[in-house]
């Protein structure tokens, strides 16, 4: 409440109302005043000045006392109503409500809002590859869903990739364990190394029984399948969940489908991981076939994957030490990597140092030890493989540059 103000409202009436307010002014006149005279006017005066203090300063009174009371309501809402915004409420058991992810349905568009694709980040994103179905990375650079329907796309992408990890797995076992007349000097029978009479007919059928099992499946319907009502539900609020799962053959002996997690999100990470392994296998594949026709050697000759030697537990085993002294630097930025020792690998490497040069603490890094190797080019080891990969880059930054000015402004 403004005291200040009600304090000079108060001076001021009671100024008004004092008995030592200054006489009423009375006529210029000036003459001599007999007694009886002064006694009438004595009276009148005193009359008029009562009258005049007891109705006038009431009637302010009463009205300053109303202001006041109606300026002071209005002072103390204006105060509880900032108290009332500033103290926040007190948060009890019953009103804390716990937000979580609603993982029954997927929720269409993950990648709606990105402009370039995840996949290649110099190319735009297909519009109809908006993250929503698994495996999707905006990866269309010829454009293909813009023509062909994208479930069927997806059934013969998942066809190609289940193929392929059985043809990664089976083509260098043939080559290990194969009789040699059913190989083509030593390498797999396959169209760019060729086929012998017996390996021609054998490939002809299994190719005969894919090509059956093709026929009668191509066009099925899987929506109304145990599986594709499950899909259906988890993509109720996408377009292209109506068609069922792609891939659906009901093949299911173990229960996978639903074992990492029994929600939408969790069976669209499974498909999501069989499709990642499909590709993988298809790029793999596509390797060892190239490999062979190049170099006219079968794919497990002299290579550390199929044969016992030292060269891949010692790969394994370099992976694991430098994770026990080194890990990532938090503070690098961008997309490459830097690392640097931390301070547990500092300590350990310390300790390795003193138990194989045997002279105890003083012996500084890489000078005046015993160690079998260069300490110091070994701790340079990160440094040189964060500015190579900073390198690297720097040159994926001016190709996209150059790519964005030259093909997308100009389009």
């Amino acid at each position: 409440m403004k005291f200040s103000a009600v304090v000079m409202s108060v001076a001021l009436a009671a100024s008004q109302t004092s008995a030592f307010m200054a006489p009423v002014a009375r006529s210029a006149v000036n003459r001599p005043l007999y007694s009886s005279e002064m006694k009438e006017e004595t009276a009148a005066v005193a009359t008029t000045t009562t009258t005049e203090e007891e109705e006038a300063p009431a009637a302010d009174i009463k009205e300053f006392e109303e202001k006041v009371v109606e300026e002071t309501a209005v002072e103390l809402k204006a105060a509880s109503t900032a108290a009332a915004v500033a103290a926040p409420a007190p948060v009890t058991a019953a009103s804390y409500v716990l937000q979580t992810v609603d993982k029954s349905k997927i929720v269409p568009g993950r990648t709606a809002e990105t402009e370039m694709s995840v996949a290649i980040p110099f190319l735009k994103r297909p519009p109809k590859l908006d993250g929503t179905q698994a495996g999707d990375f905006g990866f269309d650079p010829l454009g293909l869903t813009e023509e062909f329907d994208l479930f069927t796309m997806q059934e013969a992408e998942l066809r190609h990739g289940r193929l392929a990890m059985l043809a990664v797995v089976g083509w260098p076992l043939s080559e290990l364990f194969a009789p040699s007349w059913m190989l083509q000097n030593g390498c797999a029978p396959s169209v760019l190394n060729g086929f012998n009479p017996i390996s021609a007919m054998a490939v002809l059928a299994a190719f005969g029984a894919v090509g059956f099992f093709e026929y009668k499946t191509s066009l099925r319907r899987t929506e109304n399948t145990a599986f594709g009502q499950m899909h259906r539900a988890d993509m109720i609020d996408c377009v292209d969940g109506q068609y069922g799962v792609p891939g659906d053959y009901g093949f299911d002996p173990l229960g996978l489908y639903s074992s990492i997690g029994n929600d939408a999100y969790a069976r669209k990470g499974l498909r999501e991981v069989e499709i990642s392994h499909g590709r993988s296998a298809m790029l793999g594949i596509t390797a060892f076939a190239a490999w062979e026709a190049l170099t006219g050697h079968a794919i497990v000759e002299n290579s550390m994957f199929f044969h016992p030697n030292a060269a891949l537990p010692a790969l394994v085993a370099a992976y694991y030490a430098f994770g026990y002294f080194y890990e990532e630097d938090e503070s690098s930025e961008g997309t490459f990597y830097k690392y640097k020792m931390s301070s547990e690998g500092n300590a350990r490497w310390e300790n390795l140092q003193m138990g194989l040069s045997g002279s105890g603490a003083g012996a500084a890094p890489g000078s005046g030890s015993s160690l079998p190797f260069d300490v110091d080019a070994l701790k340079e080891i990160p440094a040189k493989a964060s500015a190579f990969a900073e390198g690297l880059q720097k040159q994926y930054t001016k190709l996209e540059n150059a790519y964005m000015d030259n093909v997308v402004k100009k389009d």
